[in-house]
């Protein structure tokens, strides 16, 4: 069973904090350097301090961004500009948001959920389940972070299933909606509100009612490995002083979503290529017996056109069929590439086999490239123009787009005990860190 417990949130004090739109930062995996140092200009006490600080030439073992990130928290909650909840709560969560241009019904949009610490599981031994893999230096990295601050900033994404629609309306009448404790926008104009629930029979139910639900991680794999380690750590270290009962460092601060939220938005992860493919002609003939491939030619005044045309054809064939948007560099048209037979799929017929993610990497890419892309060859990114738009200014040499992967699609792939290949999928929106934080180990913290 997934155990959520209740927790004493530690959050900014406002009345020292009057603007949160000033502390609060995206994830530490969507921030790049650029960004990066923009946050830390923007306010002293921006989370960005804590979660992803800014190396120094003079950094040694002693001296580094996660030894001031503990510092910098340790003076927070000694100053009181963060301050620890007095009673357990679980804490409803909402984001009001528009999906990127492009999307079918790109309206606004509210994702619901609530915060809360759950008891960590290894995988395969309880009803958590990841959907991707992870890559070492990151969890590295989480894991420096975590062991000087003993604190989760971000809170993990995680979704479980409620089709009779129990829990969120439970919650929801148990809050004053005119009355969250924080309410904001963001940088891209998204709406963040704030509650807490203490009732303690409240609490119960809520807990009760979650115990059977599969959590299936939806972002935040590297932040969940890395609290597993961190707990068996501390496991470790104890030995035989290790003390009755679950410990601070047992759970991890996780946002739960309901898969059948219609606020839920999964968006693609295109592949934009620095290496050359073959000719147009070449590819279709290494192709053509798996795909039917179709081009959409432009000329300079008809572009725009063609490419709304193309993009529309390609999320429309998505519905029910396997189809990729291909663009090259020496060519003036989009390329259409549909899978002819579920059958050709290579490999078996796994969850995971039947992915685009997966066909793109083991049917398409592979008769196109002498060599496995790798990072450096390899860019990523959500956004169909911005894919389309560095191979037409010669940035890369080619583009090949991809149809978000269907929420019953992570829950299948998770559920089989199988993992998606990296780059997968991109939840949206992305939970804010610093709106409420986990600090495990108070009494350390304020010595």
């Amino acid at each position: 069973m997934a155990h959520i417990s209740p927790f004493k949130g530690v959050l900014y004090d406002p009345r020292r904090i009057t603007d949160m739109a000033r502390v609060v930062a995206p994830p530490y995996d969507v921030i790049d350097a650029e960004f990066q140092k923009t946050l830390h200009a923007r306010y002293p006490n921006n989370v960005i301090q804590l979660e992803l600080g800014l190396d120094r030439p003079d950094d040694g073992p002693t001296q580094n961004r996660y030894t001031r990130a503990a510092s910098s928290l340790r003076d927070w909650l000694a100053t009181g500009i963060l301050r620890r909840d007095s009673e357990p709560a679980i804490y409803p969560y909402t984001i009001e948001y528009r999906a990127p241009s492009g999307e079918s019904g790109a309206a606004s949009r509210v994702l619901k959920g609530f915060l809360s610490t759950v008891e960590l599981e290894e995988f395969g031994t309880g009803r958590i389940f990841p959907h991707e893999n992870t890559r070492g230096a990151a969890k590295a990295d989480r894991l420096k972070l975590l062991e000087a601050c003993r604190a989760n900033f971000s809170p993990i994404f995680s979704l479980f299933s409620d089709p009779e629609a129990r829990i969120l309306p439970l919650i929801e009448k148990s809050v004053n909606a005119d009355k969250p404790r924080v309410d904001f926008r963001d940088d891209e104009g998204f709406r963040h509100r704030l509650w807490s629930i203490t009732d303690r029979t409240v609490l119960s139910e809520i807990v009760t009612a979650m115990k059977s639900k599969p959590l299936f991680i939806a972002d935040g794999h590297h932040r969940y490995e890395t609290a597993l380690t961190y707990r068996n750590l501390r496991r470790q270290q104890a030995g035989s002083r290790l003390p009755a009962g679950l410990q601070p460092y047992d759970g991890v601060l996780m946002l739960f979503s309901s898969l059948e939220d219609p606020g839920l938005t999964v968006l693609p992860t295109h592949r934009v290529l620095r290496t050359p493919l073959p000719p147009i002609a070449e590819i279709k003939e290494r192709l053509h017996e798996d795909f039917k491939i179709e081009e959409f030619p432009f000329q300079a005044n008809t572009e725009a056109q063609t490419r709304r045309q193309f993009l529309h054809i390609l999320r429309s064939r998505g519905q029910n069929r396997h189809a990729f948007g291909l663009a090259l560099q020496d060519i003036s048209a989009y390329v259409l590439l549909t899978l002819r037979s579920v059958h050709r799929i290579s490999g078996g017929a796994s969850a995971k086999d039947r992915l685009d993610v997966s066909i793109l990497h083991n049917q398409i890419l592979p008769p196109l490239l002498t060599s496995r892309p790798d990072e450096q060859t390899i860019l990523y990114t959500k956004d169909d123009d911005e894919a389309l738009d560095l191979v037409r200014r010669g940035t890369a040499k080619a583009a090949l787009l991809l149809n978000p992967t269907k929420v019953s699609e992570v829950r299948a792939v998770a559920a089989a005990g199988e993992r998606m290949p990296h780059k997968s999928t991109y939840f949206f929106p992305k939970p804010l860190t610093g709106l409420v934080m986990n600090v495990m180990e108070m009494n350390v913290m304020e010595e």
